[in-house]
């Protein structure tokens, strides 16, 4: 269990509890402080006393946090990685075991992910996010559904297991906004992913997440449709897909006009040539088509995944 933190001392014990909760008692828990200028350290180091699987570090001079990431994984010890963000917490104390076990049963599988709650600052659950079926599931087929939806279809890093041995190439720290789903591509490019609906751990909404940040500065926006438009180009991929990634990099154009970014319009033009007018063509027709009833399926969907929360 990897906990890297920056100034996130009002969550932490939430979250080192979830983890000292857990049946599965074979884990290490390494929390990476970022240099945090709260009291981090005092919520932290009583539970090294308590618990001699736990812990603690500072780091010597700020990383920023994909490198703190980086650190953690490096420091890890196991052979399974858990990321749990010190915002976070696992939702059920049969989350470690049952993820460790759907990898372990699963020879073929890169990844193992699960359903989650959405939390709010004060611990309560606002929704519950389930999207695939239980078992084993294509990784490029993963690969594709995302670029087909524009988004993140897995998880953020505290919904998600894997094998160290798997990542020793570690985090791109070229990305601030995209890093974990860089990962989860690498990873399901060579294999399969295993999932559970099952919520097996508490992701947080608040404002003082990076991801906010980056939404509000426009770099989420930006580095997300230049990391889909550079992975479009995959050869595997099918035009379909190709299509789906361009028809939303035009469409976040129309919707954000103004001063037009030459990475993005560059992106979007070699897309466009990889693809060809003719193929463009006949997908947008079908789009437009279909778009209707995959709008329906898409809200029955989420009212089926509300309803079983």
């Amino acid at each position: 269990m990897l906990i890297p933190t920056y100034n996130y001392a009002h969550f932490l014990a939430e979250a080192i509890e979830s983890v000292l909760a857990q049946d599965f008692q074979d884990f290490e828990l390494l929390i990476m402080d970022d240099c945090s200028s709260d009291n981090t350290a005092e919520v932290a180091r009583p539970f090294c006393a308590r618990d001699a699987r736990v812990r603690f570090a500072v780091n010597a001079a700020n990383l920023g946090m994909v490198n703190n990431w980086n650190h953690c994984l490096e420091e890890a010890r196991g052979q399974y990685v858990k990321f749990l963000f010190g915002d976070d917490k696992l939702s059920a104390p049969k989350a470690l075991g049952k993820m460790a076990a759907l990898l372990r049963d699963n020879p073929s599988a890169m990844l193992a992910a699960s359903g989650r709650l959405i939390l709010d600052e004060k611990s309560n659950v606002i929704s519950t996010c389930r999207r695939w079926r239980d078992g084993i599931h294509q990784g490029r087929k993963i690969i594709e559904a995302c670029l087909m939806e524009d988004g993140n279809l897995i998880g953020e890093p505290s919904a998600v297991l894997f094998r160290k041995s798997d990542a020793g190439r570690f985090f791109d720290p070229k990305y601030r906004q995209v890093v974990d789903l860089e990962m989860w591509f690498y990873l399901l490019e060579k294999g399969d992913l295993v999932y559970t609906r099952e919520p097996l751990c508490a992701f947080r909404q608040h404002g003082r997440q990076q991801s906010a940040h980056n939404a509000a500065s426009g770099l989420a926006r930006k580095e997300h449709a230049l990391f889909f438009t550079s992975y479009a180009a995959k050869p595997w991929l099918p035009p379909k897909a190709r299509f789906s990634v361009l028809y939303a990099l035009r469409r976040s154009r129309r919707k954000n006009p103004g001063a037009v970014d030459p990475e993005l319009a560059e992106a979007e033009q070699l897309l466009a040539g990889q693809l060809g007018k003719r193929l463009y063509a006949i997908h947008w027709t079908g789009h437009k088509l279909t778009a209707p009833f995959h709008n329906l399926k898409r809200s029955m969907d989420k009212a089926r995944h509300r309803s079983r929360a």
